[in-house]
């Protein structure tokens, strides 16, 4: 069995290493393309006021790195501002983009999901928020796969008395598969059993779906782990015929693949 990991190709290439150092047979196919804003003017601008904003929320890694790409030389993350992560993967790159660990704020590490839902769990116990401003930053308008999360979040922080801002720091687009990857592609499609699709993102299997609007589907021969329930859901509205939802650690996604059955010699063939 091999695993398809689907994340962003700099992240893809970080699960894979991952995911082989226990045991699982794994390759990069990403199904989502990372490229800079349109306008990276108000990137600039909010570096610049970033002190005034008591609450600074990352929806994602790329979201961190989008921001950071332009941090002014010698300017260190303000004191009193908090950077808040929805899961471990953005707060390992808050730290490792030097925000000092008293500025994260993120569900903990045995939390039972990783979301806009557990880290407002820790954002609403942390203090008032209300007459509070919060800048909320994310991909650009329309292109996060996870938006319903991500404006729960913005609700919730404005029924609290927050005024709150967006700030796109990074587009998502569509994949550009280089020759490896296609060939990746085309034996998940003759061999769908022998292959898991790892989903971290709806969005994904969107762009799946639009790679192959011609080809012959054989997802129910498939199987898939997926992050969170929604995108679970969606994985199964494709017409995978095993979806597994699993939290997003490396631990819980290698001990899903684990559980995945073998494939046998009948249903690996095209």
């Amino acid at each position: 069995m091999r695993a398809l990991v689907t994340r962003p190709a700099a992240q893809a290439r970080d699960w894979v290493r991952q995911l082989q150092d226990r045991g699982i047979d794994a390759a990069a196919l990403p199904l989502i393309a990372i490229a800079p804003p349109a306008d990276t003017a108000p990137l600039v601008v909010a570096w610049q006021v970033l002190a005034q904003r008591p609450l600074v929320v990352f929806v994602s890694p790329n979201a961190v790195d989008g921001l950071f790409a332009l941090r002014p030389a010698g300017t260190s993350w303000p004191a009193g501002t908090l950077a808040a992560s929805p899961g471990p993967g953005t707060g390992a790159a808050l730290r490792a983009a030097g925000v000092p660990p008293g500025c994260i704020v993120e569900p903990s590490a045995d939390a039972p999901q990783f979301d806009s839902e557990a880290l407002w769990a820790v954002l609403g116990t942390r203090r008032r928020w209300d007459g509070c401003s919060a800048l909320i930053v994310r991909g650009s308008a329309g292109a996060e796969a996870e938006g319903s999360g991500r404006d729960w979040l913005v609700q919730r922080l404005r029924e609290s008395g927050v005024s709150v801002d967006t700030l796109a720091a990074y587009r998502r687009a569509a994949p550009q598969l280089d020759a490896g990857q296609r060939v990746l592609l085309q034996q998940a499609l003759d061999a769908p059993a022998a292959h898991a699709w790892l989903f971290s993102s709806s969005e994904a299997i969107d762009q799946l779906e639009a790679l192959l609007p011609a080809a012959p589907r054989r997802w129910s021969a498939a199987q898939a782990v997926a992050t969170h329930p929604r995108i679970a859901a969606r994985a199964r509205a494709a017409g995978f015929g095993q979806v597994i939802d699993t939290p997003p650690s490396l631990d819980a996604v290698a001990d899903a693949l684990r559980s995945l059955p073998p494939p046998s010699i009948e249903s690996s063939a095209p």
